[in-house]
């Protein structure tokens, strides 16, 4: 599988919805859900794979996004979320060849 085109625009995009429709469904909590990597393995598992043109699990991508988060959360680069999120899931696509490391602290 190869990753669509506008592929950066469109990850983006999914994480920015997903996090919007996350924060709506947690509003009680202010978006508070020590489960979130679940919830958004759920929404986000086939529209990441489509997009990036991988085979991910949820479990798989589980695994990714506490682990994105736990870099982004010692990254001093001040970007944004979404932004940190599409560079390190860009690396696990066999048709995208962006350097995580190089593109994130530009």
């Amino acid at each position: 599988m190869r990753p669509q085109p506008g592929a950066t625009e469109q990850l983006q995009r999914l994480f920015r919805e997903a996090g919007s429709a996350h924060h709506k469904a947690f509003i009680s909590t202010n978006g508070d859900d020590p489960e979130w990597p679940m919830w958004y393995a759920e929404i986000l598992v086939n529209p990441l794979n489509t997009c990036l043109g991988t085979n991910l699990t949820k479990s798989e991508l589980v695994y990714h996004l506490v682990k994105v988060e736990k870099d982004r959360s010692q990254d001093r680069s001040g970007t944004d979320w979404p932004a940190y999120y599409t560079q390190y899931f860009k690396t696990l696509s066999p048709g995208m060849k962006s350097s995580f490391t190089k593109n994130i602290h530009r």
